[in-house]
């Protein structure tokens, strides 16, 4: 039976029947089209599912679509506006923070979850941010590097 559900997603009220064990992963990707935010160990262990949920970090495979009922919901695509890209997102590209990109989208949460809380972080409070996030590609100095270059404001 399914349930009906509202929830905000990247600013934009939704209103979805959905069944009852239906994760918010299942319901981003598979209901909404968000294939941004992905779909890696289903355990709440990678880090590759995080979203923003009333601005904090979830491993949305492991938080039930109706837990987020009545609630905010920010995804990957969510953080881009007109004027282009997330100065995260930017710095990701431009510090070389991006290997394959699977992480991505996941680190890049965490971090505006980060900075939205603590807008001046230290190496250690960004290091402690994305401890949730598997990468296996770029061994984390770079990601870090530009993480911190958000928070400080440089190139």
């Amino acid at each position: 039976m399914k349930t009906l559900i509202r929830i905000t997603v990247n600013h934009e009220e939704r209103e979805l029947a959905i069944e009852p064990n239906m994760t918010l992963v299942d319901l981003l990707r598979d209901e909404l089209g968000l294939t941004g935010t992905k779909k890696g160990c289903g355990l709440g262990e990678c880090g590759a599912c995080t979203v923003l949920l009333d601005g904090k970090p979830v491993n949305s495979c492991i938080v039930l679509a109706m837990e987020a009922h009545e609630r905010e919901v920010v995804t990957i695509e969510g953080l881009e506006t007109d004027e282009g890209l997330h100065p995260i997102q930017r710095a990701f590209v431009e510090k070389g923070a991006i290997q394959c990109g699977f992480c991505s989208p996941g680190m890049i949460l965490s971090a505006k979850g980060l900075l939205d809380q603590h807008p001046n972080p230290d190496e250690q409070d960004i290091r402690k941010a994305i401890s949730g996030n598997l990468c296996r590609c770029t061994g984390y100095q770079k990601i870090v590097e530009a993480i911190q270059s958000v928070a400080t404001g440089t190139k």
